[in-house]
């Protein structure tokens, strides 16, 4: 059996084709349509594999662009999604921290990936990936640069996490001078410290933490993750694929009871 998961994110569009245990995943940009961008990188996948749109069981979609997916059989909320996906990588439950382009999530379910409970922050994009692309636009870097750039340096005091306002700051910082590279930890740790004041509520029930998204990537937000959480950060090396995953999971779960 064949599932689809389609998880179309405000920066990024994940498509997984799962069967049995084997995932074949494909990410693009979202661009200015989700519609199209959805479409499209299922459409590529299904032609990078060899396998036929007729062998698909069933396609679920996730994701702020979710909505606008006229060819899955159905949609379901990236909460779900991201806590299914997590636990699939790494079993045994615990906290997801997903950082998202234009959200971050904490989730906290239990060991068998159903979501127990759960804070969102998608009214601002403080803490999220647009954030960090403003800040890295702002000093003259690319944002893959950002992790290495930063790494075992000194992180500087950035006081706002408003976005236009820390960009004020960034600008205002590199013309008195400041190190660049000290700057971007010090925009990591502000990141880490906006994500753990939504996430630690959840903290001491969490018997482990897993962060996914594409922020996940950036290894010193992992390791400033870390240090704000005072535990350990599992990164799966899958871990932007967690919403799209388990998506694909879920349209298996239906797919399976269709046949009963």
């Amino acid at each position: 059996m064949i599932t689809a998961g389609i998880d179309v994110g405000s920066i990024s569009t994940k498509v997984v084709l799962l069967q049995e245990d084997e995932i074949y995943s494909l990410v693009r940009p979202t661009g200015w349509s989700p519609k199209e961008a959805g479409l499209n990188t299922y459409q590529e996948l299904l032609q990078q594999t060899g396998i036929s749109e007729s062998e698909v069981a069933y396609k679920v979609g996730t994701g702020y662009g979710r909505i606008s997916l006229g060819f899955i059989d159905k949609a379901v909320t990236e909460i779900h999604c991201h806590a299914r996906g997590a636990n699939y990588l790494v079993r045994g439950g615990g906290l997801v921290i997903d950082i998202g382009g234009q959200d971050s999530k904490a989730i906290l379910m239990n060991d068998h990936g159903k979501v127990l409970d759960f804070a969102m922050n998608d009214k601002c994009a403080a803490g999220t990936g647009r954030f960090l692309q403003v800040m890295a636009a702002a000093l003259g870097v690319d944002v893959s640069q950002l992790a290495e750039l930063a790494k075992d340096r000194q992180p500087l005091e950035i006081n706002s996490m408003c976005t236009v306002f820390a960009e004020s700051e960034v600008i205002s910082l590199l013309a008195k001078g400041a190190d660049k590279q000290d700057i971007i930890a010090g925009i990591h740790r502000s990141v880490a410290r906006r994500v753990w004041g939504m996430a630690s509520r959840f903290g001491a029930a969490a018997k482990q933490i897993l962060f996914t998204g594409g922020v996940a990537k950036n290894q010193d937000v992992r390791n400033r993750l870390a240090i704000e959480a005072g535990a350990p950060v599992i990164a799966p090396e899958l871990g932007q694929l967690a919403g799209a995953l388990g998506a694909a999971l879920h349209a298996r779960d239906v797919a399976k009871k269709d046949l009963v």
